[in-house]
């Protein structure tokens, strides 16, 4: 499954992760087999072929499966090794965050789709999981998305904490994992609706962690905050949208 051994990489990596703006991240290229990816995106179930959790409003149209015991057992090996202690305490090591979890059931992860057209506007994630009751720390996103080109878009954009530009951009190249903080001040999505063609998508795998929120701490679950591109105009029910969806996710199941 591994091309890398996970020890050899944690010391080196921690200083990037920890200098990387506008927030703290790494992007991994190689770090599977091309094998093991090529079995994960062969596997990878169609729009049509399962019964995706459907986002579709003005701040956010992408398609999101977590039900991993209805896909093959390639999937499961994935997230089983995502949740593993060696691959936790190689996150612990790279991002000097301890104690950390990851979400066996996936709420909000597993796998994400994005046809043409679609987009995640910028946003900061939700910030407490309920069920475990803890905070989300870290993403970790793995891109499945063979020969793609430039011209479709659907790279990454990290923002800076207060909105006013574009730090960063990461191409979803295939293989590549991106992990990073996630807070008030990690803004990021990709904003620019997809231009690939017809018969391609934005594929990628995501696994959330989480650190335990203490007994004596009072936070007020806050679910994802989408954030305003400055020099957009927008219609003034985005704003309502936006307020609305930071009660909860706002979803459909495809038929």
């Amino acid at each position: 499954m591994l091309k890398k051994n996970l020890k050899n990489l944690s010391n080196q990596y921690a200083k990037i992760f920890a200098t990387s703006t506008p927030f703290n991240h790494i992007v991994i290229d190689d770090l599977f087999t091309q094998e093991f990816l090529h079995e994960l995106l062969e596997n990878f179930p169609s729009s049509t072929e399962k019964v995706w959790w459907l986002y579709d409003n003005p701040l956010e149209k992408k398609l999101a499966f977590n039900e991993i015991e209805k896909l093959p057992v390639i999937f499961h090996n994935f997230f089983e090794f995502m949740k593993s202690k060696d691959f936790i305490n190689f996150l612990e090591e790279i991002s000097g965050i301890y104690g950390i979890i990851a979400d066996p059931k996936l709420n909000g992860g597993g796998l994400h789709q994005i046809l043409r057209g679609g987009k995640l506007d910028i946003h900061e994630d939700f910030n407490i999981h309920k069920e475990l009751n803890a905070f989300r720390k870290l993403n970790v996103i793995l891109y499945l998305n063979a020969d793609w080109k430039e011209s479709y878009g659907g790279d990454l954009e990290m923002w800076d904490a207060k909105m006013s530009q574009c730090v960063k951009k990461i191409s979803p190249l295939f293989g590549r994992m991106v992990i990073f903080r996630t807070d008030q001040t990690s803004n990021h999505g990709h904003p620019e609706p997809l231009n690939c063609p017809e018969d391609k998508s934005r594929k990628s795998l995501a696994t959330y962690y989480y650190v335990p929120v203490a007994n004596e701490q009072k936070v007020e679950y806050r679910s994802t905050n989408y954030k305003k591109i400055p020099g957009i105009i927008e219609a003034p029910e985005i704003d309502e949208l936006r307020k609305l969806r930071l009660i909860g996710r706002i979803e459909n199941r495809t038929t």
